[in-house]
């Protein structure tokens, strides 16, 4: 899929919006958009209330297309990474405005939500994105003296008790900024993915990416173990890690004779909800840093 940089061309304001991103669907209804959503995924869960009336048309993987078309929607929000190329090309094809997010940054994420204040002409909502815009200066600004060096896992090798590696992100991507914003400096912020998968750890030669995405690389623990981070993060999506798999993380540094970091599990909305989610991620994100982080 190639990603929009602008929002798509539309007669007038959209009065029937699907949205197949969870992130976008909350930020639709604290922007005073709620009652223009006519469709939303089953991932779609904030607000409770807001998203439980509002039918639902399957995974952000692979929504009902036909139930989609059937809402007769002026307009689709769907995201680069979350939701699957077949249906969103399935959409365009039946003459659906497709709106396809892509941010890799939070000024990219603020500036999307600005776009679609401007398409209503909406002076309140262009104040309430400005307010978030400002708060999110002001943390970066606040926290950038004191930041720590994270790793953030997001998925593990589940075909071993030991994993072979751990996927993460670089710095190229919004939970990568989000980090930063608030007080955390991702260790693997330089850290590419190599293809094919046995480049990771060098078992095979590196080959080109070729237009594959290289932003969610595979580290293996002693890369891990040789990064130092003075904190873990482990977030709730998109791989809920467990008990066993914080184990697994702290024996990457008592078998090389490390003192093991803090590690945190945290509400994986924090760090992949872009959108209005921001509010809270700049209040709880620098908080939780400040208080587990080394001496």
């Amino acid at each position: 899929m190639d990603p929009m940089n602008a929002f798509p061309a539309v007669a007038a304001p959209p009065q029937r919006i699907v949205s197949l991103v969870p992130s976008m669907t909350e930020s639709l209804f604290d922007l005073g958009l709620g009652e223009k959503i006519v469709g939303v995924t089953d991932f779609c869960v904030l607000p409770a209330e807001g998203t439980a009336r509002v039918p639902h048309v399957g995974g952000t993987k692979n929504p009902d297309v036909e139930k989609i078309v059937a809402l007769a929607p002026d307009l689709v929000i769907a995201n680069q990474e979350e939701n699957g190329e077949a249906p969103i090309t399935a959409l365009g094809e039946r003459g659906v405005a497709v709106w396809l997010t892509f941010p890799r940054s939070v000024e990219q994420a603020l500036a999307d939500l600005h776009g679609l204040a401007a398409i209503y002409g909406s002076r309140q909502m262009a104040m309430q994105i400005d307010w978030l815009m400002r708060s999110a200066e002001w943390v970066r600004a606040a926290n950038g003296e004191a930041s720590r060096r994270v790793f953030c896992p997001i998925w593990r090798d589940t075909s071993r008790d030991d994993p072979h590696w751990w996927m993460t992100f670089c710095g190229q991507t919004y939970p990568s900024d989000v980090l930063a914003a608030c007080g955390g400096t991702n260790v693997f912020a330089d850290r590419r993915r190599r293809y094919p998968l046995e480049a990771e750890w060098g078992e095979a030669a590196a080959e080109g990416a070729a237009g594959r995405d290289d932003r969610y690389p595979r580290v293996t623990p002693d890369e891990i173990a040789a990064a130092q981070p003075e904190l873990i993060l482990v977030p709730s999506e998109p791989y809920s890690f467990g008990e066993a798999d914080q184990a697994a993380l702290g024996c990457i540094f008592s078998a090389r004779g490390q003192s093991e970091p803090p590690i945190l599990p945290v509400d994986g909305r924090l760090l992949f909800w872009h959108g209005t989610h921001l509010a809270k991620s700049l209040v709880e994100l620098p908080a939780l840093m400040r208080q587990y982080s080394s001496p």
